[in-house]
Formats: structure tokens, C-alpha cells, sequence
């Protein structure tokens, strides 16, 4: 998924030089190394420079933005963690202070101020864990089920947030998002 956010990114922002990485290391899936192997690898068949952008509080975050609206442009991939969910407007806010594009990984992100989000579809995962509920309910050994991955994912983009940074989003992108933020 790493790879997909990036290759998302440069898809939105062609100009990018360095991309982010951004997760807080307490609250992050495997400290926050989890996605990075994906993420550098797709950057550098990108010719982007990959950072990881650890953060803990609110001034990290925006040195990290600030630096990144530096030369050469750079931009933000999150990862999936519930400190970033909480402090996406200090993240959304200082990425259009700075004109730094933010791709996120939940709709909840694409809604605050992320230019796109990719991930999957939460209310489809809710609609698994019913089923999975349900089939426990109904006496199935929980430890018998199959393993259950995401199987729908959703692609939204912000054409607010895209006008405010100057992106000019590709037609071939609008046409394969879910859903389109004006």
C-alpha cells in the first residue's frame, strides 16, 4: 500500500522531488516501518526522494510540512495511526500553509483537507465483521474462520483542497475515484 499512496501522489503533484512518510512511532502498525518498505521502493523507481517523518506533537508535524514546501516540492503520505487521525486539521492546516499535497489512507482524511485518500472501504469491512459475528453467534470456533483481508477499497479526491494547492488533477484520475470532493 505504501507503493500505491506514493504512485498516488505523483500521480496528483507530477513536480514532487521528496515524499514523506509521516506515522507517530507509538501508535503506528510495527513502529511505523510497516509500510516503509513499499513506500521506498516505489519512490525510487519515482526518482523521489523517500523521508520517513516520524512525529509525536503538533510542532513536528509542522516542521516536517515546512520543510517539505521547501525546494525541491515535496509531499506527504500518512500512514494509518490514531494520533495522526486526531491531529489531521494541524496536519491539513499546515500542508496548505506550505502548498505540500497529503495523501492519506481513510475518507475521514480525503474530508478534512487530504487531496486524495485510498484505503479500504470501512463500511465494508463493518459489514465483514457482522458476518464474522454472526457466524460465532450461530456457533462457528472463531478460530476456524478464515482470515479476513479488505476486498473493496475506495478512492476519494478533494478538488478543494487540489485548487487550493494548484494541482490540476488528471481526467483519468477523477474518472477512477468513488468519489469526488468539490
Amino acid at each position: 500500500m505504501g507503493g500505491k499512496w506514493l504512485q498516488l501522489l505523483k500521480e496528483l503533484a507530477p513536480g514532487i522531488g521528496r515524499a514523506a512518510l509521516m506515522y507517530n512511532p507509538q501508535a503506528a502498525p510495527g513502529g511505523g516501518g510497516y509500510f516503509w518498505p513499499s513506500f521506498e521502493a516505489a519512490a525510487r523507481t519515482m526518482a523521489i526522494e523517500p523521508m520517513q517523518a516520524p512525529v509525536r506533537n503538533a510542532d513536528e508535524i509542522d516542521a516536517i510540512v515546512s520543510a517539505l514546501g521547501r525546494n525541491p516540492p515535496g509531499g506527504i503520505v500518512t500512514g494509518i495511526d490514531r494520533f495522526l487521525f486526531i491531529h489531521r486539521a494541524t496536519i491539513f492546516s499546515s500542508a496548505s500553509q506550505n502548498k505540500v499535497p497529503v495523501v492519506c489512507t481513510a475518507r475521514a482524511f480525503a474530508e478534512s483537507g487530504a487531496v486524495a485518500s485510498y484505503g479500504p472501504d470501512h463500511l465494508d469491512l463493518f459489514r465483514g465483521t457482522a458476518r464474522y459475528v454472526d457466524r460465532v453467534l450461530k456457533g462457528a470456533k472463531p478460530n476456524e474462520l478464515p482470515v479476513q483481508v479488505p476486498v473493496k477499497f475506495e478512492l476519494i479526491i478533494n478538488l478543494k483542497t487540489a485548487k487550493v494547492l494548484g494541482l490540476t488533477v488528471p481526467p483519468t484520475l477523477l474518472v477512477r475515484a468513488d468519489e469526488v470532493i468539490e
